[in-house]
């Protein structure tokens, strides 16, 4: 007889889901129960069916092996072992107000009243179908109020989702320009001189285990002191404008085959939008916006991993947009190292960063009885070295004296140390140096929670 090129997974056994449901999982698995695998690609595909399972944040531990190798027809059986993450985070929260740890340190001197405190409720498996809620209560520097909720499941297949976001804000303090690339603010204690309200609805599709669409509708409401809007900066709005009122609409493309979103090594991730805002109901914005995203993480020889990470933004109405919907470097993940201090704001925006990693360290902490709960007593914990080259260009045709970081190529290179918990909690320490020559130690941290 023929020895078979392929196995035939015969069943599945899932283990140590005490809340998440059995066909969350198997719909993160690369096989299903009567599946023809090719025996060259049956690693890899339990390999990527851990990654995947990871990646969903519902569980610290995957173990996915096979059993019960049957040699007659190559029947196989299944084995997935999980342990499920600690859910529930009703914590107190304490964060910077400021965009890195350096601006507050050092442009704001550690101040404390630019810090926000309060409480986050986040439960990352709601009823067991891995559907987030999350609402959050802070005051401080930015008062704000906040409740989401993400679900994944709203047929039997899981390929569609809903989300549903609502937040309100106010602040005190106003970054209303940007002048010599640094921020500039207006304060008025007597008063709240900023208030902004959101509201999105979100509807999600996801055909297969790696690509995610998405179609987004929003509605804005912001409000303005009128001496920002009137003397200090006519533009925050247009038009010496206090009030902002308009209507999102975006379509959202996402392909990701990374092996860890928090602390990717490995795989690629392409990301696309495509944003409108404005949609005639109000005069108040008018924007058609384009954002395209490339990762690319490889690994050299084992000992060494490359990761590159592009973006582009690109504006299709050339008019003069309100100056606080004009970002680009310096906001929303849009970092180029040795630039930490500074801000660039334009209609269009190019980004490389590159990193080159070697791993020094990568082991468990146990702790043991130290830690009552069973989730937190195994922390994997890994440390890289890294060094760091990147670039960007950022376009905006108006006001370009003020700011001389426009419409130039920026350079950015330095070496540094990261540490990472959990698989998604990244500490980082960066020496970088920019192209002015200016250089120092920059400090980051980020959480998928």
């Amino acid at each position: 007889m023929a020895q078979l090129d392929y196995a035939v997974v015969e069943d599945i056994q899932v283990l140590g889901n005490n809340k998440t449901k059995k066909e969350v999982i198997l719909r993160e698995l690369a096989f299903s129960p009567g599946d023809s695998v090719q025996l060259d690609q049956l690693t890899q595909k339990i390999e990527r069916s851990q990654s995947l399972l990871m990646n969903t944040n519902l569980f610290s531990k995957v173990t996915i092996t096979y059993q019960d190798w049957s040699g007659v027809d190559n029947h196989i059986s299944i084995k997935v072992e999980v342990k499920e993450a600690w859910y529930i985070y009703p914590v107190p929260s304490f964060q910077l107000a400021d965009r890195n740890f350096n601006v507050w340190w050092v442009d704001h001197n550690a101040a404390l009243s630019r810090t926000n405190y309060g409480m986050d409720f986040t439960h990352l498996n709601t009823t067991g179908r891995g559907d987030r809620l999350k609402a959050s209560f802070q005051l401080g520097y930015t008062q704000k109020y906040r409740l989401r909720y993400i679900t994944r499941s709203l047929n039997a297949a899981q390929t569609m989702g809903l989300s549903v976001n609502f937040a309100y804000l106010q602040n005190r303090e106003v970054n209303y320009a940007t002048v010599d690339n640094r921020q500039v603010f207006y304060e008025n204690n007597e008063t709240v001189n900023y208030h902004r309200f959101l509201g999105d609805l979100s509807i999600t599709f996801r055909p297969g285990l790696l690509e995610t669409h998405e179609i987004r509708m929003g509605y804005r409401h912001n409000t303005i002191n009128e001496v920002i809007a009137q003397e200090l900066n006519p533009s925050f709005f247009n038009n010496g404008e206090s009030i902002q009122r308009f209507g999102i609409l975006e379509y959202f493309y996402q392909y990701d085959a990374r092996d860890n979103r928090g602390y990717p090594m490995e795989g690629n991730y392409l990301s696309f939008s495509l944003e409108k805002d404005g949609l005639g109901i109000h005069q108040d914005r008018n924007a058609l916006t384009t954002y395209l995203q490339y990762q690319q993480y490889l690994d050299i020889f084992g000992k060494f991993n490359l990761g590159l990470v592009s973006k582009a933004k690109y504006s299709f109405i050339r008019t003069p947009q309100p100056y606080n919907d004009n970002r680009a470097i310096g906001f929303f993940g849009n970092s180029l190292r040795g630039y930490e201090y500074y801000v660039i704001d334009g209609l269009d925006m190019l980004l490389l960063n590159t990193s080159i990693k070697h791993p020094i360290l990568n082991l468990e902490i146990n702790l043991g009885r130290l830690m009552p709960i069973s989730s937190f007593r195994r922390i994997p914990f890994r440390l890289n070295v890294s060094l760091n080259n990147d670039f960007g260009y950022v376009n905006n045709p108006f006001g370009k004296a003020v700011n001389p970081f426009n419409n130039r190529l920026l350079w950015g290179t330095g070496v540094g140390l990261d540490a990472i918990f959990f698989f998604d909690m990244v500490f980082r320490v960066e020496y970088s140096r920019n192209h002015l020559g200016e250089s120092g130690v920059f400090l980051h941290f980020n959480s998928s929670i």
